[in-house]
C-alpha cells in the first residue's frame, strides 16, 4: 500500500509540475512575443526621471547626470524589444529542458521512496522473524 501511496502521489506532483511548467512557458511566450508593444519603445525612456526622494540625498547636477544616462540607454533599449520577439522559439527549448530536470528530479525522489519503502519493510520482517526465531 505505501508503494502506491508513493507512486501515486509522484504522478500527482508530476502532473502539477507539467502544468506549472505549461502555464508559465505560455505567459512567458505571451509577454515576449509582444514585448515590444507592451514597453512602448524609446518613447517611454525619453520620460524616465531619477526618483523624487533623491533630492533631498543626491546633488541636483547628480541627479541631472543620472537621467541623462538613463535616456542614452534608448537605443539600446529599442534594440533588446526589436529582438525579443525572435527568442520565443528559445523559450520553447528552454521550458522543455527545466520540465525534462523536474520530471527527472520527481522521479529521482519516487525511486527513492521506493527503495526507503523496501529498505524498511525488510527491516521489519527482520526484526519479527528475529523475536519469533526459536531459541536453541
Amino acid at each position: 500500500m505505501f508503494y502506491a501511496l508513493s507512486w501515486s502521489l509522484s504522478f500527482v506532483l508530476l502532473g502539477l509540475w507539467s502544468l506549472v511548467c505549461w502555464g508559465l512557458h505560455a505567459a512567458t511566450v505571451w509577454a515576449v512575443a509582444g514585448a515590444g508593444a507592451l514597453a512602448g519603445g524609446t518613447a517611454a525612456m525619453g520620460s524616465v526621471r531619477a526618483p523624487g526622494g533623491w533630492g533631498v540625498l543626491i546633488p541636483p547636477g547628480l541627479t541631472a547626470e543620472f537621467e541623462a544616462l538613463l535616456q542614452s540607454f534608448g537605443p539600446w533599449v529599442e534594440w533588446a524589444l526589436s529582438a525579443v520577439p525572435a527568442l520565443a522559439g528559445g523559450v520553447t527549448v528552454l521550458a522543455w529542458v527545466i520540465w525534462g530536470l523536474g520530471a527527472l528530479a520527481l522521479l529521482a525522489l519516487a525511486v527513492g521512496a521506493h527503495v526507503l519503502i523496501a529498505l524498511f519493510r525488510r527491516r521489519s520482517s527482520r526484526a519479527d522473524t528475529a523475536h519469533t526465531a526459536p531459541v536453541h
